[in-house]
Order: structure tokens, then C-alpha cells, then sequence
């Protein structure tokens, strides 16, 4: 056997397939084991450190390779492979165990689409994981914390929470579609502004946190993250103000026509389809929300439309 040498090591099998992809790419074969394990061709099960070794005529030059770092297509910065969701890290306030499940739940199909390798694995699982884990968190929150509302109060909360639009905003105050890994052609069309999938990657961010810690470490990061919008929602009665009737009768104080509602997209498979609407008013779109439902996506563009017009 060729004398190997180890030049990388990561508790994360994912990153250790983008640093063979890596490598490979510039030429340099490599195999990768773990400290279990006798060296394989191909990838491993995620037990202990996972090393990437070469032949030791290449070692120097697959480490100047790794140091070179990988460009951030976003702006031409050049970000270390460990270092780029360090700011995802210190927002949301949890440390990964293995930075590979924050790195898989950030992936979007396109990008794994694009991967000619096939080691590149899309968030869709994850996505399912985390909104079920969500739904559970925050049911939990409200039994506890709300035993004065019947189940029906708790139930349209709970929707409130967990409604799309809700996930995105969330989503972006963590600033994440910065940190979404997308194809190419998703980074043309905005792909990081789409309420979709910023909504998809928060759910996916929630499983990733799920799998590396554990129930508790879900709980707490909900609740960190849904304390004040759950605080918020009991003192406003979430879920039972009519949005749209509110934009009607703000409209007709001010003498305006009534608002238009348009279908923008769809998206989604038939069983979780995301609805994007606008709300247009003398045939100017005002605001454009997204929901599980058009009826759920029409409440939340009036919702959003009321703030602005308040504001004017």
C-alpha cells in the first residue's frame, strides 16, 4: 500500500466530502477513514473523527489546497471551510457538535442538484423533521404556559407560530438566507429573499439542532426564539383578528377602493404547498406574504399591508 498521510481531519462527514471534492478537483485522490476504522475509498459512518489521508508526494499540496480556503460566491470573500456559519453560530446562540448537520440543513436542493459527486445532500428531510419538531415545541409551550386558553385559542396561536411567514421573518432575523447554500440558479433568482425557502431552512436549522443536541436544546432554542411572539400573541389575541376585514375598513376611512387579492406563485409538493399572494390597492401591490393556504397568505399581506399603510 502507498504511504498515506493524513492532511485533514473533521468530526463532520459532510465537510470531509467537500474537502475530497475538494481535492479531487485540483487532482489530488484521496481516501478517507475514521479513527475506528481502516482507510476506505469512499465515505464512512460519522463515528469519531473523520480523516483525509493522501500519498505523502501530495501532502503539501493538498493542505495549501485546503488553506486556500473555498471563495463565498455571495460577494468573492474568501471564507474558511469551518469559519463560514460562524456568524449563524453566535445568532443563534448554539454550538454544533458536529457543524456538518448546520451545513446539511443550509443545503438546498438546487445546490444538490448541481453537485455532480453525489455527495451533496439536499435539507427536504430535515425540513419534514424540524416542523414536526417545531409543532411539538411549541404545542408544549402553550400547554404550559397558556392554561387558560381553550383548545381552539391554543390551536390558532399554534398556527400563528408556525405559519410560513412567521418561520421567514424569523429566519431573517438571524439573517439566514446569507448562510443558505444554493445553486446557481436559485443565487440568480434571489433565492436568499424567498420566504420559502428561508422558511424551510429555518425548519431544517430546528432538526439540525434536534439531531446534535437533543430534544432540550430544540426546546430551549424555540422558545428562546418564540418567547416574545408567544408573549405577544396572548395579549393580542393572535389568530382571531381578521386582517383583512381591518385593511377594508382602513381603506374605506381613507377613501380608498377596496384591495385586490393576486395569486404570485405556488410552491411546494401538493402536500406541503407554500401560496404567495399580494394585496393590491389602485393597482399598486402594497405587500406580499406566504401561507400554507391562499386564505392563510391573503390574512397575512393584509396583515403586513395595515402596518405599512399605519406607518404612511
Amino acid at each position: 500500500m502507498p504511504e498515506l498521510v493524513i492532511i485533514f481531519r473533521t468530526p463532520s462527514e459532510i465537510e470531509a466530502r467537500v474537502v475530497r471534492s475538494l481535492l479531487e478537483a485540483h487532482g489530488v485522490m484521496s481516501v478517507v477513514s475514521t479513527g475506528a476504522h481502516a482507510v476506505f475509498p469512499l465515505s464512512v459512518e460519522s463515528l469519531g473523527d473523520v480523516r483525509i489521508a493522501v500519498h505523502h508526494s501530495e501532502a503539501d499540496d493538498a493542505r495549501s489546497i485546503i488553506e486556500s480556503h473555498r471563495t463565498n460566491i455571495r460577494n468573492g470573500e474568501v471564507v474558511r471551510l469551518r469559519d463560514e456559519f460562524e456568524p449563524l453560530l453566535r445568532a443563534i446562540g448554539y454550538r454544533f457538535h458536529d457543524r456538518g448537520l448546520l451545513e446539511h440543513a443550509m443545503t438546498h436542493a438546487s445546490r444538490a442538484n448541481e453537485d455532480v459527486s453525489g455527495g451533496v445532500v439536499d435539507n427536504e428531510s430535515l425540513e419534514f423533521l424540524g416542523d414536526a419538531v417545531l409543532g411539538f415545541a411549541i404545542a408544549d409551550l402553550l400547554f404550559r404556559e397558556c392554561p387558560e386558553l381553550d383548545e381552539g385559542g391554543k390551536s390558532k396561536i399554534k398556527a400563528s407560530l408556525v405559519s410560513a411567514t412567521t418561520l421567514a421573518r424569523q429566519a431573517e432575523a438571524l439573517n439566514l438566507g446569507e448562510h443558505l447554500l444554493l445553486g446557481r440558479g436559485e443565487e440568480r433568482t434571489g433565492g436568499r429573499r424567498k420566504q420559502a425557502l428561508l422558511a424551510d431552512g429555518y425548519e431544517a436549522l430546528i432538526a439540525a439542532i434536534y439531531l446534535d443536541g437533543g430534544i432540550e436544546a430544540a426546546r430551549t432554542f424555540i422558545a428562546r426564539q418564540f418567547g416574545g411572539l408567544l408573549a405577544d400573541a396572548r395579549r393580542h389575541g393572535a389568530g382571531d383578528q381578521d386582517y383583512k376585514s381591518s385593511l377594508q375598513e382602513l381603506l374605506q376611512a381613507r377613501e380608498l377602493p377596496l384591495p385586490e387579492y393576486r395569486l404570485v406563485s405556488t410552491a411546494g409538493p401538493d402536500h406541503q404547498k407554500l401560496f404567495q399572494v399580494e394585496v393590491v390597492v389602485k393597482g399598486v401591490p402594497v405587500a406580499q406574504a406566504t401561507g400554507a393556504s391562499k386564505k392563510d397568505a391573503e390574512q397575512e399581506a393584509a396583515r403586513t399591508a395595515l402596518e405599512k399603510l399605519k406607518e404612511s
